[in-house]
């Protein structure tokens, strides 16, 4: 990586959930250390309520996100564009970086199932941070426990 800072697109289809929920996640443990963006294909009207309720449990805060139509722009500006594991096909550019997180879809179901996928978000969201920038934490030394 540059001086300059990495940049992280999370897409899947609404932009309501799984995409949502990573770009809280990344937002609160990177803070300003990355960039975040999402989108998705086929924005939803609002953020699902279920993952909204599931974040605040959490203490992050995701009620002021709207859905956005993902852009070229928005793939081609980014480092790593992630897809939710929902078939979204993103444009391609030579050195981004693409990866696609299997995740279920949070839409329809209850707070008990959200809780297991954001959970899992946040375990593969502390790994990307880790790999783009060494250390899962502000001020927190790679690997350190100080």
């Amino acid at each position: 990586m540059t001086d300059q800072k990495p940049s992280v697109l999370f897409v899947c289809v609404h932009n309501a959930g799984r995409s949502q929920m990573a770009a809280g996640w990344l937002r609160h443990l990177a803070g300003d250390r990355i960039e975040v963006r999402s989108a998705g294909s086929m924005p939803a009207e609002q953020i699902n309520p279920v993952a909204v309720a599931a974040m605040h449990e959490v203490g992050i805060d995701i009620t002021a996100e709207q859905p956005k139509i993902l852009t070229t722009d928005a793939v081609q500006d980014s480092d790593v564009v992630v897809t939710m594991g929902c078939g979204d096909a993103c444009p391609f550019f030579p050195g981004t970086r693409y990866e696609d997180w299997k995740l279920d879809d949070p839409a329809g179901q209850g707070i008990d199932a959200v809780r297991l996928i954001r959970d899992e978000i946040k375990a593969r969201v502390e790994a990307l941070i880790t790999e783009l920038l060494g250390s899962p934490e502000p001020g927190r030394p790679e690997g350190g426990n100080r």
